[in-house]
């Protein structure tokens, strides 16, 4: 019987193991991105992780920024393209907003990485392609659909990043008392020269309805790009 096949860093392969394989390290280094931040990320602690030697990791990935690029195309990837073809397409607009908001409400890692990477993945092409197909339909020209596009994924993107209560790890109780502060500075501000800001203290540091905050911020942005279209 001949022997074993050698592993990509040397050692005789375990028939009992299974293979590495490309998406396998996909979805670790998300994992791992998602917990700690894309800082975490390296390509000695992911091979921890997956109980390898870095070495096995570039047989898939040359080094980190490869491996960040994989990420973002799976991020890409799991955006629902697949529009209504019956539906107004306004509503189209939304879903395709809808989706990328989910996928970056469901990995707290991917905005930093989809504000960073390069979106010529099939994925990421895909995506932009049918957001223009979608806005082609409304009325808008290649110019302003492409700008319309490019300020709904920073829509996306932004609405993540501010997501009420997010942010750097907190427990529950930090979170409440850091909310509380916040509330309070602005609830003994001079009333005489800040009105507005004392009677908003309350909604302006809430963090308990993120729903409400994708809700609104898409609903704005899609009103928008309909007064828009109308001038088109």
């Amino acid at each position: 019987m001949p022997p074993a096949p050698a592993d990509p860093h040397g050692a005789p392969a375990d028939p009992q193991r299974p293979r590495l394989s490309k998406a396998a390290v996909v979805g670790q280094a998300i994992a791992l991105a998602d917990a700690e931040g894309v800082e975490a990320l390296t390509i000695r602690r992911l091979a921890q992780e997956l109980g390898v030697t870095p070495m096995a990791l570039y047989w898939h990935f040359r080094n980190k920024d490869e491996l960040l690029n994989g990420l973002s195309d799976q991020f890409w990837s799991e955006i629902d393209t697949n529009v209504d073809d019956a539906a107004a397409w306004p509503d189209q607009l939304r879903a395709l907003l809808d989706s990328l908001v989910q996928v970056l409400r469901t990995h707290p890692s991917a905005s930093q990485l989809l504000v960073s990477g390069e979106k010529q993945s099939p994925a990421a092409l895909e995506a932009i392609e049918v957001t223009l197909e979608v806005l082609s339909r409304g009325g808008f020209d290649p110019r302003h659909a492409s700008a319309v596009a490019r300020n709904g994924l920073w829509t996306g993107l932004m609405l993540a990043m501010s997501e009420p209560g997010s942010g750097p790890s907190l427990s529950e109780a930090d979170r409440t008392e850091h909310q509380r502060r916040a509330r309070i500075r602005l609830a003994m501000l001079p009333p005489d020269r800040y009105p507005r800001l004392v009677e908003a203290a309350e909604p302006m540091t809430a963090c308990d309805d993120p729903d409400f905050h994708y809700r609104f911020g898409i609903d704005l942005f899609i009103r928008g790009v309909q007064a828009m279209a109308e001038q088109q």
